[in-house]
């Protein structure tokens, strides 16, 4: 099976620096993949599962939040503010983060903080989802 080069990063470190042979990232249209010798891109990530199978047949998933995923030449780089392995995720503090984002939501705030809101919602539903998919 083909493969291309993949590093995935966020502030506090590095998620990945190797051979992938697939991946599915989170995007504001659904999910969308690359393999091997796909065409020279950009996209926006949001809050949602990744998931990336090396050359071996080995999968992982994590689940990430807003960044950006460039593939140039048959590399590809992501950058997101947060990625988790299921086992580093902290379920209960993902539900109680989800719970107050939906109050904050429900308060009627300005349509900025709404959006902010509806983020953290994102974000702790996508961990959620992770966590109960690693199990």
């Amino acid at each position: 099976m083909k493969a291309f080069h993949l590093r995935v990063l966020a502030p506090e470190r590095m998620f990945f620096d190797g051979e992938c042979a697939s991946l599915m990232v989170p995007t504001i249209d659904g999910m969308y993949g690359l393999m091997a010798q796909h065409e020279d891109l950009a996209l926006a990530i949001v809050p949602g599962k990744m998931t990336l199978r090396t050359p071996d047949g080995a999968e992982q998933i994590a689940a990430v939040s807003e960044g950006v995923l460039k593939m140039d030449g048959g590399e590809a780089l992501m950058l997101v503010s947060t990625v988790e392995r299921p086992e580093e995720i902290d379920l209960h503090r993902a539900e109680e983060m989800a719970a107050e984002a939906r109050a904050e939501l429900d308060a009627h705030h300005s349509a900025q903080e709404q959006a902010i809101a509806r983020a953290r919602i994102a974000r702790a539903v996508s961990r959620i989802h992770v966590k109960h998919d690693g199990e």
